[in-house]
């Protein structure tokens, strides 16, 4: 046994995405790719070009005598429920009745021949509206004595008044966060076929399939195993395709049943992102104690959030945002609460890191405060102030932290990438240089792995094999260019100890694995990879009982090695002992299922254990200004990630890689705007700023923490790698502060909100130089 060959594509060694040469050469079929039944008809969304006011009337006359329109759909033909509220709170109308709450509010469909009759039909509706004061903004809704969406959270431990009022050092202040728009490469689309009797089958761009068909069921009144929904691939997500996808699977559903044919809705790039949700904006009011050393002794924050009309996910977005307030560090008293405003623009939503970014960022803005003051590297303070092992463990949710290995981490990173030397050398050329000025800085990021909603935390798969030894894999995630189905395709070939290509990865379909979790929370291989490992372990079991029994072996003498069956002393091909366990009637196919152990929350009292385990990172960026443009270049990046045991080290680098310039995006240059009216002027690529190419790092090195192994008991100890490193970014907002700063010889921590667009920058540079010359 020991000089057979390895199985291709195993775990913990890289293997190539299995779509990658389909997606660069165009054969990746996606929703929009799927051959069109004769007949096919396209539906497009009518909106609100007002922000607040009630519906006086609707005329939609000229909509139906456009030639080669079919007809409309408006909430009079909603054969259910008129609500598509993914936490049930019956808030967010497919259609609205009598009053429109933000700029681009779907009021009706349009059914037409083509897609672009549709489009141009949609423009000709006749809609009087009584207009009403609208707030935009978090400040202008807390003004205007705004509802919040939903209750807000509060976290708190140890005495936060007393410690408060009686430390020495104290900074009291706040930072404005900006949102930002998902930007996946393919829109959102449904594609709604209608079976016999009250069947719809549902083709989607969704990561969240369970949700879409629930979300059908419910609008069409129907019960949920009418509805089939499918997902092959999508051109990516981001959390943007987690709940947003309801509202266009339901219009295309009631479309199809109405007329009895296909029918297709695909908004157009502008539609797609005025009326769905995108990142939560937030303004978080800190008030922090410290003593000389910089070390924290109370936190006491207030987290706003511009949540818009309706609550959507708003609820657990604001509370995880919460629970990541701390980041690294330990706060011995801390009171955290949230603010879930509501505000009339469209629901935000989730997006990667459902609220984790905004509270880290938090986070590390206090600690910069905090190095300001004391005048020291604030590195120094963030090594001061994270968390400990044996004490100063404990979250403001009340969890232990039992897996830091965040001080080895930094250390380890601060070595290789040479943070002392370079920092010197960057204070010494700022001193020189009155144009160009240069920053550098070392961030850590502390995620906590699960869904906060526990009943979340469970998933299923289907593995069937067929009697000439091929393999069937089917799974509750969904692919949406991270790799998830590779790597769950690594696992069953691991586990039966077959080549890779053995297995066919199939479509995500809700008629195979019911009931499945949104592929979110940097869950998608924690969850579906062990359910699916459960699944081929109980077809290894009855595979391993037949062969003792056939060749009259102990099961311990039985191995599954490189395409091949050992019993005792004789070699089988898989695909002959598979076709001879079938001619023995053993069953060949197994559902698999997965629930993530020891976790739980109490909301009421903000106390738990939400957290199967954390996921941590490192990134020192340095960088470079120009003072009289704001202008500004990431010149170079070093990261340092924990994984775990990766089960796929090339595909975890591409991810790491992807979320640390998603991250940068968000707080250098990814600016939404809304006018005085309420409409979103940043709604195409023309006018929102995503990181170009040319927007890199110079030098963008990435290493795994190959030391790292997960304590828990997860697929293979390895770690959720989606979310976490998407914080990273923030190091280079920090590095920008330092060579702001360093126009008053760092006497002053910078007023940086993000985005830190030039124009920012620019500010902040003459804010800090005013200062100077006082």
């Amino acid at each position: 046994m020991d000089n057979i060959n390895k199985i291709s594509g195993g775990i913990h060694s890289n293997r190539i995405h299995d779509s990658a040469t389909k997606h660069v050469t165009g054969q990746a079929k996606y929703t929009d790719d799927i051959t069109e039944p004769v007949g096919t008809l396209h539906a497009y969304l009518g909106v609100s070009e007002v922000a607040h006011a009630n519906i006086k009337s609707i005329d939609l006359s000229q909509v139906e005598e456009l030639p080669g329109v079919i007809g409309t759909i408006t909430a009079s033909d909603i054969p259910g429920v008129n609500d598509i509220s993914p936490t049930g709170q019956n808030d967010e109308p497919v259609f609205p009745i009598d009053k429109v709450q933000f700029h681009g509010q779907p009021l009706f469909a349009v059914i037409a021949k083509t897609r672009n009759i549709a489009r141009h039909a949609a423009k000709l509706a006749n809609i009087e509206y009584e207009i009403l004061p609208h707030a935009l903004n978090i400040s202008s809704a807390i003004g205007a004595d705004y509802p919040h969406v939903t209750a807000p959270l509060k976290l708190e431990r140890g005495n936060i008044s007393k410690t408060v009022s009686n430390d020495m050092n104290r900074i009291k202040n706040k930072i404005t966060i900006g949102g930002q728009d998902h930007m996946y490469l393919e829109g959102h689309i449904a594609f709604a076929i209608p079976g016999e009797d009250d069947e719809l089958v549902i083709h989607c761009s969704t990561q969240h399939p369970s949700e879409a068909q629930h979300m059908v069921a419910h609008v069409m009144g129907i019960p949920n195993n009418a509805v089939t929904v499918n997902v092959r691939r999508m051109g990516g997500g981001f959390g943007g395709k987690e709940s947003q996808m309801n509202l266009f699977c339901v219009v295309a559903a009631i479309a199809a049943k109405k007329w009895n044919c296909a029918v297709k809705l695909r908004p157009d790039r502008d539609q797609d992102m005025i009326s769905t949700g995108k990142r939560h904006d937030f303004i978080i009011d800190y008030d922090v104690s410290f003593n000389d050393d910089g070390l924290i002794s109370a936190v006491d924050s207030i987290f706003s959030a511009r949540c818009g009309y309706s609550s959507d996910l708003s609820g657990p977005v604001t509370d995880r945002a919460l629970f990541h307030a701390d980041n690294a560090y330990y706060y011995p008293n801390v009171r955290l609460k949230s603010r879930p405003m509501k505000t009339n623009t469209v629901s935000n939503t989730a997006f990667r890191g459902f609220g984790g970014p905004q509270g880290v960022l938090g986070a590390e803005r206090i600690i910069e405060e905090i190095a300001f003051a004391t005048g020291k590297d604030p590195l120094d303070i963030r090594k001061l102030n994270l968390y400990g092992d044996t004490d100063r463990n404990i979250t403001p949710y009340h969890q232990k932290i039992k897996d830091n290995i965040l001080p080895k981490l930094i250390d380890e990173l601060e070595k290789k990438s040479n943070y002392r030397t370079r920092r010197t050398a960057i204070k010494n050329f700022n001193k020189t240089s009155s144009v160009i000025k240069k920053g550098i800085a070392l961030t850590p990021v502390k995620f906590g792995i699960s869904f906060t909603a526990t009943w979340y935390n469970q998933a299923g798969a289907l593995i069937h094999i067929y009697n000439d030894g091929s393999i069937h894999l089917n799974h509750g995630g969904t692919e949406m260019g991270q790799g998830l189905n590779t790597k769950i395709a690594q696992i069953v070939a691991d586990a039966f100890q077959v080549d890779f290509e053995r297995i066919k990865i199939t479509k995500t379909t809700t008629e195979k694995v019911p009931n499945t979790s949104a592929t979110a929370a940097s869950s998608g291989t924690d969850l579906n990879g062990m359910a699916a490992l459960d699944a081929a372990d109980q077809i290894k079991d009855r595979l391993i009982k037949f062969a003792a029994a056939h060749w009259g072996v102990q099961e311990t003498e039985i191995k599954f090695l490189s395409n091949m069956v050992y019993v005792g002393e004789e070699i089988v091909p898989f695909n002959e002992f598979i076709k001879m366990a079938y001619m023995q009637r053993i069953q060949l196919s197994a559902t698999g299922f997965y629930k993530t152990p020891n976790i739980y929350w109490d909301r009421a009292a903000g106390k738990g254990n939400p957290f199967y385990y954390y996921a941590y990172g490192a990134a020192c960026s340095e960088v470079l200004i120009d003072t009289l443009t704001g202008e500004y270049r990431i010149e170079k990046t070093d990261i340092l990630h924990d994984v775990g045991r990766s089960l796929n080290p090339i595909l975890d680098k591409g991810q790491i890689e992807g979320a640390f310039i998603q991250g940068m995006g968000w707080l250098t240059s990814e600016e939404l705007w809304w006018d005085k009216d309420g409409k979103l002027k940043t709604h195409a690529p023309s006018t929102y700023k995503i990181p170009l190419a040319s927007d890199m790092p110079r030098e963008f090195n990435v290493e795994l923490a190959d030391w790292s192994e997960n304590r828990e008991l997860t697929i293979k100890r390895s770690k959720a790698v989606g979310e976490p490193p998407f914080m990273l970014g923030i190091s280079v907002l920090e590095a920008l502060s330092m060579a702001i700063s360093s126009m008053n010889d760092y006497q002053t921590c910078p007023r940086l909100d993000t985005p830190a667009t030039p124009e920012r920058v620019l500010l902040a540079v003459k804010n800090i130089q005013e200062q100077a010359n006082k």
